[in-house]
């Protein structure tokens, strides 16, 4: 007996994709009770695996951590690995694959992203992406002690990639466009302090600054910089952002637009179809905005809401207030609901001592930033949650301290 009551006539559950929220969305079916067949479209070799850990774990623990997300015999799920879907025939409920046909009677597209596309040496051995397993083997292997590293974007994963390196004994040397790291993430006086940090630990950070060719024979051997600076390079690791998997839906009647354009249930343009992950565009209710996230833990959520919502009776929108994480240089930060102009920075004064930063927006509190200060950043989580007002904070820690 479950809580929920299942649409009934529906058997077929088919997911697109082979990512944390496919596997999320395949447990959370199961847990409503959903007893039809699950199929999950994977277009890599392997199970839906953990990509978190590629940018960290993977690559600096002497063992290679397990990144399994999923057991299919346990939840009766049908794997169809190393097949990519080609286009979606929503008239006729059917996924093209490039090993055939799949029908559906619900569909979820969890494609996630693809790296944005940089083309600059390509067919130089040592230049990659880091975005899937086989990437991350690349990149473990080549980061020896002693090897020149040059990461391209000092975005969360660039951070990321910088400092397994540099844990490995590599050295390195970043390159980002912008002024400063994530500036447009979390605000010049934030950005600031991360940049700080790199330089703390020994990176060479160049900033306002672009690739303009890279240089090797089979293998880069140099990154040439837009000032004619020559970097050697024995590993090139490319990190300038994202872009939704979405190529596949065209012509389907799906609506795509920085990603699949959803209704506040997760559900594309085409009913019975929805999104989740990466590649979800919806107008999220927490905000008002319309939002893709590319966090960890808002899969799990959405991926709730999107079983709830493709399975049962009981529909519910989507909120989701936004948290990331990420460790540098064995520093953590977070990043709790959203970034606006309006910032007030805490903490010791020292460049790279722990801090927090509050963000407000039309005098409500709507987003924290904070180094190596978990307690205080997740006191404000229910503030942030409820968007209250500055002034109401304020006063609730005046009454707090008497």
């Amino acid at each position: 007996m479950t809580e929920h009551q299942l649409v009934r006539g529906l058997e077929r559950l088919v997911i697109v994709g082979g990512s944390l929220g496919a596997a999320r969305v395949a447990e959370e079916a199961r847990r409503l009770g959903f007893e039809g067949s699950i199929v999950i479209i994977a277009e890599e070799p392997v199970a839906p695996y953990d990509r978190p850990p590629l940018s960290k774990q993977y690559l600096t623990d002497a063992a290679v951590p397990d990144l399994g997300l999923i057991d299919v015999e346990t939840l009766g799920v049908s794997l169809l690995t190393g097949n990519r879907a080609v286009s979606l025939d929503t008239r006729n409920r059917r996924v093209h694959t490039t090993a055939g046909e799949v029908e559906y009677d619900a569909l979820v597209i969890a494609t996630g992203a693809i790296p944005r596309q940089f083309d600059l040496g390509a067919d130089l051995a040592g230049v990659t992406n880091l975005r899937t397993l086989q990437d991350a083997r690349r990149v473990r292997d080549a980061l020896q002690p002693g090897a020149q590293v040059v990461v391209i974007g000092a975005g969360f994963i660039g951070g990321e990639v910088a400092s397994s390196a540099r844990a490995r004994g590599a050295s390195v040397t970043m390159v980002e466009v912008q002024e400063l790291p994530l500036v447009n993430a979390v605000g010049s006086l934030v950005a600031e302090r991360l940049a700080l940090l790199h330089r703390q630990y020994d990176v060479d950070l160049r900033t306002r600054t672009r690739v303009r060719e890279l240089v090797g024979e089979k293998r880069v051997e140099k990154v040439v910089l837009n000032d004619g600076t020559r970097v050697a390079a024995d590993l090139v690791v490319v990190g300038i952002g994202v872009e939704p998997n979405t190529g596949w839906l065209r012509g389907s009647g799906v609506a795509v637009s920085d990603g699949v354009a959803c209704s506040p249930y997760l559900e594309s343009t085409v009913p019975g179809v929805y999104a989740v992950g990466d590649v979800a565009r919806w107008v999220n209710p927490w905000s008002g905005h319309s939002t893709r996230m590319e966090h960890w833990t808002a899969v799990g959520e959405q991926a709730a809401a999107v079983a709830r919502n493709a399975l049962t009776t009981d529909r519910r929108p989507c909120s989701v207030v936004p948290y990331f994480w990420s460790e540098w240089y064995g520093h953590k930060l977070q990043l709790l609901g959203e970034f606006a102009e309006e910032t007030e920075l805490y903490g010791d004064p020292e460049p790279t001592a722990p801090f927090l930063a509050q963000y407000r927006y039309d005098g409500n509190v709507v987003g924290a930033f904070a180094l190596d200060r978990t307690g205080p950043l997740m006191k404000l989580r229910g503030a942030i949650t409820e968007r209250v007002s500055w002034e109401s904070l304020l006063a609730a820690r005046a009454r707090a301290a008497r």
